[in-house]
């Protein structure tokens, strides 16, 4: 169960970590059934629900993974995660996917400084993400960074990045002291819960260790999709 002072701490800054978030045995069954996906369920699926690195082989995201397997569904609904997201969504958590985010010793790419709701396209603004460590994060090998309070300044411009998987970014980084950056390094099992207005970015992976997460997004049952977020995406887009 969350705290009251986790769930003051996210109003505050826009994210929370959480250690040991997953137990020993429930760590390792999420690392083998991710394993067991990657070889049975990958290479049938449409390249609409995966993303490679440069280098053409190597998987740096897994999308919408509950729509192809029934462990990642059931795993959304656990009683104990739901609970978890209920107070930070302000309602009822409905799923809006379960995905993996990889960064492949390396070769692991980095992520633009952005807001997922630049992609979620929902108002009001009640959707997270959780950010689960299959692997250690350290300095090296990639590690999310978060500006904290920006969840507070709505929706900014974003513009194309050119980066796939990534493919929308800040078209300008707003003012931020080092003091408000926040370096999400995590153990294997501990998580990180960020709000979708949170400005994020992480470095790529130059380490000889592999930096997997998996994620699953939120959102409150009574949020709507936005045809005016969607609207400026397909502008930005199209530039």
């Amino acid at each position: 169960m969350i705290s009251a002072s986790q769930v003051a701490d996210y109003e505050r800054d826009g994210f929370i970590r959480i250690r040991k978030f997953l137990s020993a045995d429930e760590l390792a069954q999420l690392k083998s059934e991710i394993d067991r996906y990657s070889h049975q369920v990958l290479p049938g699926l449409p390249e609409s629900d995966r993303v490679l690195e440069a280098d053409g082989k190597s998987v740096r995201n897994l999308w919408r993974m509950e729509k192809h397997d029934r462990f990642f569904d059931e795993f959304s609904r656990r009683p104990g995660i739901v609970s978890t997201v209920r107070p930070l969504v302000h309602g009822t958590p409905v799923l809006v996917g379960a995905e993996t985010f990889n960064k492949p010793a390396k070769i692991g790419s980095a992520v633009p400084a952005h807001q997922d709701n630049a992609y979620f396209c929902q108002t009001p603004a009640d959707v997270l993400t959780i950010w689960i460590a299959v692997d250690a994060v350290t300095l090296e090998n990639g590690p999310i960074y978060y500006v904290k309070g920006t969840h507070k300044q709505g929706m900014l411009p974003h513009k194309p990045s050119g980066v796939t998987g990534n493919s929308m970014g800040l078209a300008q980084m707003p003012p931020a002291e080092e003091s408000d950056k926040f370096c999400g390094t995590l153990d294997p099992g501990d998580a990180l819960i960020h709000h979708c207005h949170t400005i994020h970015y992480s470095a790529p992976n130059k380490s000889d260790r592999n930096r997997c997460g998996f994620l699953l997004v939120y959102r409150g049952e009574h949020t709507k999709y936005d045809p005016q977020f969607k609207a400026a995406y397909t502008q930005a887009q199209a530039k």
